[in-house]
Order: C-alpha cells, then structure tokens, then sequence
C-alpha cells in the first residue's frame, strides 16, 4: 500500500491571498535589504583574513577541548577541524585552526603563535605546529568579490536555462522566487550575526539548486496542463499543476528538512552554519517555488497558443480549442 501524505482530489487555492503573501515576500525582501546594508555580514575567517596553523599529535583531536583551551586568549573567531593528510604518518591526528586576522596586525605574530601553542599543550602535550599560513585582507576582498559573482552567474544561467526550456516569463518568475531565497537567507544571517564564510556560500548555491528543483517540476506540470487545458482560466491551472504536485514537494521537503534538523543539532559548530542556511533555504525555497514565483508568471501571462494573440493586447494568449 502506497504512503499519500496528499489525497489525490486535492483543490487548495493558492491563490487566494495572492496580494498578502506576494505582498509579504516583497516586504521581506526589502527588509532583509536593509538589515544586510545597516548591520552588514558578520563575515568568517574565509572573508576577514586571519592565520592557518596545521598541528599534528599523537592524541585524537578533541574540538571542544581545544576551543576551550583557546577562549581565554580572546583571539575572535577560530575554527578548529580535524583533517586527513596522505602526507603525515598515520599514527598522527592533524588538526587545522583558523584564527581570524587580530586588529591592526596584517599576519599573525609570534607571541600569538606561542600562546596558541601553550594553550593547546595543555590538552596535548606533544602538539607540534607543522605550518603557519597568513591570508591578507586583500586576498579575503578578492573572496567576498568572487562569492557573490558565483551567486549572481548561477542566477544567470538559470535565467537563460528556464528561458530556453519554458517561456521568458518562466525564467523571470525563477529567478525572482531564487533571487527571494538568496536575499532572505542572507538577511537572517545579517540580522542573528552568525558566520558568513564560504561554507554559507555553498550553502547558498546548494539553496539554488534545490529551489530551481522544485520550482521546475511544478512548471513543467503547469506547461502540460496548458496544452491539455486549452480553455480553463490561468489561475485555475496554476492551482491545479501545484495541487497535483503537492505530496511530491511535501515529501521531498519533509524527508529533506528531517536529516537536516539531526544536523543541525547533532553536527556540532563546525557545520551549523552551513547546514542552518540550507535548513532555512529548504523552507523559504518550498514557500517561494508556489507563492513567489507562480505569481509571477500569473502577473505576467503565459503562452497558451503560438498562433493568436487576444485583441485587447493585454499580454495574455487566446484561448483556442484544441
């Protein structure tokens, strides 16, 4: 027996408060805007600059004491992971911290390095530092740049992809809803300050790929009942095609945000961000594919024959028989 999480004869209309909730996003987006420009990303190390330095010991790496060594030196944001190197023997654990840049020091200084090591001695006794790597402000500038280029090239490509596949006010209605995501995203990540660094980036794209998912099933359901539908109103088959593959983005998002959310809570620091941002792209992109993006394509008119145009020249297509 098959799971229906979704009866078959659903008819929820979507579209009902079309004003409130395309009027909510606009509002949302215009928001999160302002927090971005006003409080500005509180940006990781991967961003700020700051210093790499790889250990290597006989004892598994422990995150949690290491962190706790280091906290009494107040150095900022640090990031602790354990990492595999093919190099180094395989009895010795290698761990990766990253210190953000200290103010008004462009690398890292030897009393600091001293320290850091001290710290850690205190919870491995025979930690030895085995590289020492500074990134500069100018090469954390040059990231931030090529971040948010990756971002809006995806955005761009996937505009001339769903144009090429469905219709122009296809791809307008993808990227807005996309564009959506991307903005609020960043904007709760601005508004709790918690760390932007590359990791949110791929989250970000990752977000992308998800919403533009699920955004093209629902359009190519749309595109079928078009053809199958000639005469029914638009809205109506904007209902229909969403109702229809309802269970489909129920289950994928509720499957989905159920692994997400053992993450979020059993991953640990090191992946709360990242796993925190697709957490919240996996809701808003749901809530953007149906109310964001279809409105859209409701506001602007879809093709629904290739060979009239109604007389009023209000952008819409006749209706013709088949």
């Amino acid at each position: 027996m098959r799971l229906r999480l979704i009866p078959d004869d659903t008819n929820i209309d979507f579209f009902k408060h079309a004003k409130l909730t395309f009027g909510a996003s606009c509002v949302a987006v215009l928001l999160a805007l302002a927090v971005w420009f006003t409080m500005g990303l509180n940006y990781g190390i991967d961003f700020r600059g700051g210093t790499t330095l790889r250990t290597q010991s006989d004892a598994a790496v422990d995150v949690a004491a290491y962190r706790t060594a280091l906290d009494p030196l107040e150095l900022g944001d640090v990031s602790i992971s354990e990492v595999f190197d093919p190099a180094s023997d395989s009895t010795k654990h290698v761990a990766m911290v990253r210190i953000q840049a200290q103010e008004g020091e462009e690398a890292a200084s030897p009393e600091m390095i001293q320290n850091v090591e001290e710290a850690l001695k205190t919870v491995a006794p025979n930690i030895v530092f085995t590289s020492v790597e500074s990134v500069g402000p100018k090469v954390s500038g040059e990231l931030i740049q090529t971040a948010f280029l990756a971002v809006a090239a995806s955005l761009g490509a996937i505009l001339i992809y769903i144009w090429l596949r469905f219709e122009w006010q296809f791809s307008v209605g993808a990227v807005a809803a996309l564009f959506h995501d991307v903005v609020l995203t960043i904007g709760v990540f601005s508004a709790l300050q918690i760390r932007f660094d590359l990791a949110v980036i791929a989250a970000i794209l990752t977000i992308i790929g998800y919403s533009i998912n699920d955004t093209v099933v629902i359009f190519d359901r749309l595109r079928e009942n078009l053809r199958k539908y000639k005469k029914r109103d638009l809205r109506e088959i904007m209902n229909l095609s969403v109702n229809e593959t309802l269970s489909r983005t129920l289950m994928t998002s509720g499957t989905t945000l159920l692994a997400l959310i053992a993450l979020l809570v059993l991953g640990g620091d090191v992946i709360r961000g990242f796993v925190f941002a697709i957490t919240w792209g996996v809701v808003v992109g749901t809530y953007s594919s149906v109310y964001v993006a279809k409105n859209v394509v409701l506001f602007l008119g879809v093709k629904r024959d290739w060979s009239k145009k109604d007389s009023n020249n209000t952008g819409q297509y006749a209706n013709i028989d088949a």
